[in-house]
């Protein structure tokens, strides 16, 4: 039996109106900062496979619609009437939870003692014990130094709070009643939840609200499809490069080949870099995950935004995943910065995108996301207060026709700047600059995003200061169609003081009183050459701040007076001088990613991944760092020297790699 159209239409709205005020009551009612104010959390209704139904227009996680609950609900068994599963472990979910802070939470829906639904929520826990502040270090090499470790496991039974797990969880935390807060809100939506589906099954039954899950799934699924029809049937390979993997100075390759035929998409990761002996890794079980689908879910929802949102977005989406990339990690491997690595791929998926359809697909965002997280003690030296000062945004890309969103970069979360009167009551900093990173966006036709720059002021001696998350310091964002890259990543210790001091990525960085940390974040890729940018266009960039007049003149061949306006006889004499050669029609990767290709290029990365894979788990990463430094033994750090300084001599470089591998696995 299939509902009609019209009724299928209402109670799509009534069960996205249901999760829309799960994710109010959560918001509304959390107690961090980093939840309430930052909105790093989510909700839906699951199907009674697990699978989402509904979903709350207002969430900032959109990708989330393709996470997978079921090995979770299977692992607790003798589910009753008012119990709630709490979860965060990666591995033991099957890759529901991607890093421990996650906390996830399940409950099922009952009607006349059968489940007829279950509600779903998650929140980032800002510290969740572990090895540093905040739970998340790069330097992390495996899972058990990232915090507590929660299997499915009953939070709440029958209605009641199960005291053994609150005490375990608040021993294991560094701001118990803080997270503790948090979690009674994640019960509060749930309950909202369960009393606002009981009271659509009064209205429509439960026969229509059951089959109205499927039928939805199945409307979005077939919307879907007609989305990915766009793009031309074939095949499309793409690669982008995360600057290291901090452990190591050695760049990390992310590599995806997208199959199109006939709006079924297959997105193969094969030939990405080994997993790492860092935190980096990211786990998706083997199979689809939503890091994985993140852009092509972005991508489905611009080009139809009338499809109800659901797991249907990918019926038509399948993946290979094999094990051994950093995009598959596997148990114990360390995985709090997965984000960063996703992004990456994001990244890829972009290029592969444009491949197959350029006028449907912005250029890269700033492939970065940094939260800068204090950790402190109080004035008394007595208690530790572990703050999320701000979630740290890029800008987005360019496409064809449009400027990138400036310092607000909504490709993977739409997550909201904390207040700097809620930052500066609840931590002891002073925000001393909240503003837009001048130049940071990629010169074009269309203009990349700019980045925010914020720079803050520690009061109090003996606190760190965690930026994880820290990436396009060396390659950054490429532009497109005769866009050009963007500004890489900064940070600045002490900017403009004596002991001005410039960061390489931050781990755990040691602060006193009157120290500053400003964050220059990235800009985002641009679309078009930037000497067809109107000049006038120019000018009001360079007037609200997102250029400079240097910016106008070197960028876009623009010249500005004294006064601000455009001077037209220098503007076109600087245009038509420039050398038509310097034009590109496709990718522009920028100096670095070029110089480092001369030797580590597709065809070298693929066979030395190959013979990394034939080798066990335990010696590859210890064999790739060997093998790397013989081959480039004065490789700089990210945001150091520039690799077109090291990469000079690339014959020379290539044939100590062939040594090196040589060495390693002898002649095959």
């Amino acid at each position: 039996m299939r509902l009609d159209p019209i009724l299928l239409e209402i109670l799509n709205n009534k069960v996205a109106a249901v999760a829309d005020e799960m994710f109010f009551a959560l918001q509304r009612a959390s107690r961090s900062a980093y939840v309430k104010e930052g909105a790093d959390f989510g909700v839906a209704l699951l199907d009674v496979n697990g699978k989402v139904f509904g979903y709350p227009p207002s969430t900032t996680v959109q990708f989330l619609l393709d996470i997978e609950c079921w090995p979770t609900i299977a692992a607790v068994t003798d589910l009753d009437e008012g119990d709630v599963i709490i979860a965060n472990d990666p591995f033991m979910t099957q890759g529901l939870s991607t890093h421990l802070p996650d906390i996830h939470m399940i409950r099922p829906y009952f009607h006349k003692g059968r489940i007829v639904a279950y509600g779903w929520c998650f929140i980032h826990a800002t510290d969740i014990g572990g090895r540093v502040p905040s739970s998340i270090s790069p330097s992390n090499h495996e899972i058990f130094q990232e915090g507590l470790r929660i299997p499915p496991m009953k939070f709440v039974k029958k209605g009641v709070l199960n005291d053994d797990v609150v005490q375990v969880f608040k021993a294991n935390c560094r701001i118990p009643e803080t997270n503790m807060g948090d979690l009674r809100a994640m019960l509060g939506a749930l309950h909202t939840g369960d009393r606002r589906i009981a009271a659509l099954i009064e209205s429509h039954g439960a026969k229509t609200f059951l089959t109205c899950q499927k039928d939805l799934q199945d409307y979005t699924a077939s919307k879907a499809r007609n989305v990915l029809r766009l793009l031309p049937d074939g095949a499309y390979e793409f690669w982008d490069y995360m600057d290291d993997d901090l452990v190591s100075r050695i760049p990390i390759r992310i590599r995806v080949k997208m199959t199109v035929d006939d709006g079924r998409v297959n997105i193969d990761v094969n030939h990405t870099d080994p997993q790492v002996s860092a935190a980096y890794n990211v786990p998706t079980a083997n199979g689809r995950n939503y890091w994985l689908t993140m852009r092509i879910t972005t991508f489905m929802t611009t080009h139809d935004q009338t499809m109800a949102m659901n797991a249907g977005l990918y019926r038509h989406i399948t993946v290979t995943n094999p094990p051994g990339t950093v995009m598959n990690a596997e148990f114990p491997d360390a995985v709090g910065v997965r984000h960063a690595t996703a992004r990456r791929l994001n990244d890829a998926m972009t290029g592969a995108i444009l491949k197959a359809a350029p006028d449907l697909m912005a250029a890269p965002t700033c492939g970065a996301s940094c939260p800068m997280v204090l950790a402190e003690y109080n004035a008394q030296g007595t208690q530790r207060n572990v703050m999320v000062l701000e979630p740290m945004r890029g800008g987005m890309g360019a496409r064809n026709g449009h400027d990138g969103v400036d310092a607000r970069d909504g490709a993977m979360s739409n997550m909201q700047n904390h207040p700097i009167e809620i930052v500066e009551a609840d931590a002891a900093v002073l925000i001393r600059e909240y503003d837009v990173c001048t130049d940071s966006g990629g010169p074009g036709r269309w203009r990349g995003g700019v980045g925010q720059q914020v720079t803050v002021e520690v009061l109090r001696d003996g606190g760190t200061i965690l930026a994880r998350g820290m990436e396009r310091l060396r390659f950054p964002a490429w532009g497109f169609a005769g866009g050009k890259p963007a500004q890489p990543f900064r940070a600045i210790k002490n900017k403009g003081k004596p002991n001005e001091e410039r960061l390489a990525k931050i781990d755990e960085l040691a602060v006193d009183a009157g120290d500053t940390i400003t964050i220059l974040n990235p800009g985002a890729s641009s679309y078009g050459d930037p000497y067809l940018r109107p000049p006038e266009t120019v000018r009001i960039d360079a007037e609200l701040g997102f250029i400079s007049c240097r910016g106008a003149a070197d960028d876009y061949g623009v010249v500005l007076t004294e006064e601000g306006t455009v001077d037209e006889a220098a503007t076109k004499t600087l245009r038509a001088a420039r050398p038509r050669t310097n034009i590109r029609t496709d990718f522009d990767f920028g100096p670095e990613r070029e110089a480092w290709e001369t030797v580590f290029d597709d065809a070298v990365m693929r066979e030395l991944n190959r013979r990394l894979y034939a080798l066990p788990k335990s010696v590859r990463q210890e064999k790739r760092r060997w093998i790397f430094a013989q081959a480039i033994p004065d490789l700089p750090v990210a945001g150091g020297m520039p690799l077109t300084q090291v990469m000079g001599d690339a014959d020379a470089i290539r044939a100590r790699l062939d040594g090196a591998m040589a060495a390693v696995f002898g002649d095959r």
